[in-house]
């Protein structure tokens, strides 16, 4: 690949926050935007966590952990105005961040439900419509928000999950509508089955991991390392034109 082609991926003088970075995906992805060269805010919960700020100043990159728990709302609004007032500027915002709560439709808690929302919905919301203020009045900027495959798919045993998801996929496209015109590309990646604590449980349940691996074109669940590409792509210039999608890293799921 020539170096005018390379430099498409480059994030060298960019800043990006990056929500739920502490481990799996999360973990993958500020570490490749960080190899790209992008200087890193971690929003995280639990701020004593410095192993992956560690990681990513040994790049030789500048990153900051500051403060964030998705479950409460007062604490999304504060975030993005702390990257700001810390990193001096946000270029790149990546919504990574969620929980799990798994229970029979029948039965499932109005308490986890709403949790489930909250931290996987309406967080997303808040930190992109923070973000995007700054973003459109710059007018450049990339929001990328993770999706599911249950942005597509109903699910068993989640239906918040799967509602929230859905609810990411349209608010992509929403957002998309109005802020590509002014610069900024707001787009998703939709992760298949993939090896983290997320999905420890269907994994240890052998019956219905290997209906999951029989089901994968590929044959095997997914690293947090297949994001890496991905992230890049859509944070970087190779991405200008991509308004409104999803990106599906799935190792073929989606076409069975």
């Amino acid at each position: 690949m020539s170096s005018s082609h390379l430099a498409l991926f480059s994030l060298h003088g960019k800043i990006a926050a990056v929500s739920g970075g502490t481990r799996g995906i999360g973990k993958a992805m500020a570490i490749a935007l960080a190899e790209a060269g992008a200087d890193i805010a971690l929003l995280q919960r639990d701020v004593a966590n410095t192993e992956v700020r560690d990681e990513i100043r040994a790049l030789g990159r500048k990153c900051e952990v500051l403060h964030l728990d998705i479950a409460d709302h007062e604490s999304c609004t504060k975030a993005i105005p702390a990257v700001l007032e810390t990193m001096g500027d946000i270029d790149i915002l990546i919504n990574n961040a969620g929980i799990q709560k798994r229970h029979k439709s029948v039965d499932f808690p109005d308490e986890d439900f709403n949790t489930v929302l909250q931290c996987n919905l309406k967080s997303v919301w808040t930190l992109s419509q923070a973000a995007g203020r700054h973003m459109v009045q710059k007018r450049s900027g990339k929001i990328i928000n993770t999706a599911s495959l249950l942005s597509f798919q109903g699910g068993i045993n989640v239906p918040a999950y799967a509602a929230a998801k859905g609810a990411v996929a349209t608010v992509i496209k929403a957002l998309s509508n109005e802020w590509a015109s002014q610069g900024v590309n707001v787009n998703g990646i939709a992760p298949g089955y993939i090896d983290t604590d997320m999905n420890s449980a269907l994994m240890q349940d052998q019956t219905r991991y290997r209906q999951l691996l029989e089901r994968i074109p590929q044959g095997r669940f997914g690293t947090p390392e297949d994001f890496k590409g991905a992230v890049v792509y859509l944070a970087s210039n190779a991405s200008n034109y991509v308004n409104g999608e999803i990106l599906v890293v799935d190792g073929g799921w989606m076409g069975r």
